[in-house]
């Protein structure tokens, strides 16, 4: 991957050159003062440095249309001033339409080497992936949401959670409200399930979620 974006920077610093130079000259030929041509090709080519990070920046939002026109406004005159020069400049056995194809690679080059080096450096970030703390607090976060919703899937499930909680030496009282039903309901679960031959947690720890009148009741 760095390989690729230095390649690509390389070849957007030619491109740029290329074409600067080519502007620089356009510009004094134009009557731009000697000392102040350097900065026409720094304008245009500039403009499609800058729009094209803007529109990888704003790719999918309304305003990304701006940066848009700029890039294609930027590079149609990058384009067709370098190719003005090449038919000024170019020696009288040389094709202008050919000298003209010739000096508008460089500014087409440079618009896509930059485009590349963006989406090469957006794709090069490293997204930080989630923690195994905080996918635990997910997990738990969602549970706990479930039950205190009272979506718990049915009579068997809510049979289950209220078994893993008497376990965990919850009283009657407790799960009955942490589960939205009643205290007999808990007590008739239990009786089944002992019944039944399986072994029952002595209920004999208060639970702290308790009110004091449910402690003396």
């Amino acid at each position: 991957m760095s390989t690729a974006i230095i390649g690509t920077v390389l070849i957007a610093a030619a491109a740029f050159w290329l074409s600067f130079t080519a502007l620089t000259d356009l510009a004094r030929r134009s009557g731009v003062d000697e000392g102040q041509a350097w900065a026409w090709p720094l304008i245009v080519d500039g403009l499609i440095v800058v729009a094209t990070v803007a529109v990888v920046a704003l790719d999918g939002q309304r305003a990304a249309w701006y940066p848009w026109l700029l890039l294609m406004a930027g590079t149609a005159v990058s384009v067709t001033a370098n190719a003005l020069h090449a038919t000024v400049a170019a020696d009288a056995d040389v094709p202008a339409l050919l000298a003209a194809c010739v000096a508008a690679v460089p500014p087409l080059v440079l618009l896509a080497s930059t485009h590349l080096t963006v989406v090469l450096v957006r794709s090069h970030r490293i997204v930080p992936e989630p923690t195994v703390e905080a996918e635990a607090t997910e997990v738990q976060a969602s549970a706990q949401a479930v039950v205190s919703a009272g979506t718990v899937p049915g009579p068997v499930g809510r049979r289950e959670l209220a078994a893993r909680l008497r376990e965990e030496r919850w009283s009657n009282k407790s799960i009955a409200r942490h589960l939205h039903v009643a205290p007999s309901t808990v007590g008739r679960w239990f009786a089944k399930t002992e019944a039944l031959g399986a072994p029952a947690v002595q209920d004999t720890a208060p639970d702290p979620r308790e009110t004091p009148k449910e402690l003396t009741a």
